[in-house]
């Protein structure tokens, strides 16, 4: 099997591009192709489409706003989704959509395709014309989000307010549109971070430093980010669920990990060190970071997907490539774990829970609620999640469950274990269902039959 040396797990790994793209119905939204822009420390970027035209009026990006009924939310606010058309933000996306939030999505393209966007449309129009409502505003801008476009894209999304200081003198300040961020705009492969580690830590470390300072600017703190159960290290081998205080970031003992052994892994600890520290020393910031385990399936609509420009190294992806000809077989390693079939068992989720995870911590974040977590009850704006089923699953048993939906044998080829695998990884989702009101809906078997209603698309 590909990539079981770490714990697997999904994100997007696009860095973010855009032109507002409402709804089909509406007429078409233009922004420039930003991304050329650079990032601040002139930092090479990842090769992009061709641009997309200016506004040669007003050499700005062009916003279109059009009415809409009331939503769940204020309808002139926004939640801004970094890497957005990906495989799970695009999900995420589509989630958001069918909950009422207007979505600005930020995607450079560089790991997905703009049909995604096509595709969220039309399932968000289907949904709207089946519950009687008006569709959110979805707007898509194609830019890096390293690049200094993304002070231009605050700005437009950003009313300038004035406000009175204690000592009496009025203050020009920004009053934002958008409400919450989520951070997908991560390079996440195991393998590639070896090959190249300064591209993942100016990446996933570096651009994240830039865009807090950037959301910080404009008054934006209510951010939630994509970690890893590669967080864990080690402590994975443990043999019991995974709790996010095996992992925490603190003055104490507890905050250190051993085991972080591939760039990737170092990259998203990194992450969640910085965004601690910063939520530690400004109260404003409300922070979560969401650890997944296995995001596996897709919306049963068969629109959206996993479908990403590189090569696929997670399990469920090499056995649709496995059972569309792609590969000729799949490569199982380690068959004498002490488990129920001698295979290794991971924690796999469906990626519309996933989706739901981020929706339920914006809402936690907006509930002003105390963040508490230090033996000392200080109050931190910082808190990490397991995104998980809490159930483990054997690569024997995720075989079985996507041969049942498919109905077509999948080979599979013995090997050894490989260095650094773990027998078992499985997550506690205790702390999600207490605190989030959150806790998985969608079975294994019904990830399989998903996932195969959107690789069957591509079987003669």
């Amino acid at each position: 099997m590909e990539d079981m040396t770490e714990v697997e797990c999904c994100e997007e790994c696009s860095t973010s591009s855009s032109s507002p793209i409402s709804h089909p119905t509406a007429s078409p939204l233009t922004t420039p192709d930003l991304s050329d822009i650079g990032s601040d420390d002139g930092s090479e970027m990842e090769p992009l489409p061709s641009p997309l035209p200016l506004n040669t009026t007003t050499n700005r990006p062009n916003f279109e706003t059009r009415p809409c009924q009331p939503l769940s939310v204020a309808s002139n606010s926004f939640v801004l989704v970094i890497g957005g058309l990906g495989y799970i933000g695009s999900h995420t996306v589509l989630e958001l959509l069918r909950a009422g939030h207007n979505v600005i999505v930020v995607d450079n393209l560089s790991n997905c395709y703009e049909s995604v966007l096509r595709n969220i449309n039309t399932l968000i129009e289907a949904h709207c014309q089946a519950t009687n409502t008006t569709p959110p505003l979805l707007h898509f801008h194609r830019l890096d989000y390293r690049s200094r476009a993304m002070c231009l894209l605050l700005e437009s999304y950003s009313d300038l307010v004035i406000t009175i200081d204690t000592s009496g003198k009025q203050r020009m300040t920004y009053a934002s549109r958008i409400t919450g961020v989520i951070h997908f705009a991560a390079y996440k492969s195991v393998l590639d971070s070896i090959k190249r580690p300064l591209h993942y830590y100016q990446n996933n470390v570096c651009g994240l430093v830039a865009l807090l300072q950037r959301l910080d600017a404009y008054g934006i703190h209510n951010f939630i980010f994509s970690s890893s159960a590669t967080v864990y290290g080690t402590k994975a081998n443990a043999g019991a669920p995974l709790r996010e205080d095996d992992v925490v970031h603190d003055s104490s003992e507890r905050a250190s990990v051993t085991g972080l052994s591939c760039p990737y892994a170092r990259t998203k600890y990194f992450a969640e060190a910085i965004l601690a520290d910063a939520a530690a020393a400004n109260p404003a910031w409300r922070i979560v970071a969401l650890r997944y385990f296995n995001p596996v399936g897709c919306d049963p609509s068969g629109l959206l997907g996993e479908s990403p420009r590189g090569e696929a190294t997670n399990l469920y992806p090499v056995l649709a490539q496995v059972l569309t000809g792609v590969r000729p077989s799949l490569d199982v390693f380690g068959i004498d774990w002490k488990t129920r079939d001698g295979t290794a068992i991971r924690d796999y989720i469906h990626v519309l829970d996933v989706a739901r995870g981020h929706i339920a911590a914006l809402s936690w974040n907006n509930s002003n609620h105390t963040i508490d977590y230090n033996d000392n009850d200080k109050p931190v704006g910082f808190r990490a999640f397991n995104l998980g089923s809490g159930s483990g699953t054997t690569v024997l048993e995720a075989v079985k469950s996507l041969e049942a939906a498919a109905k077509r044998s999948i080979p599979v080829r013995w090997a050894g274990r490989r260095p650094g695998d773990v027998g078992a990884c499985v997550a506690s989702t205790e702390r999600a269902q207490r605190e989030l009101g959150w806790s998985p809906r969608e079975s294994v078997a019904q990830c399989a039959v998903d996932l195969w209603n959107f690789v069957r698309r591509t079987v003669r």
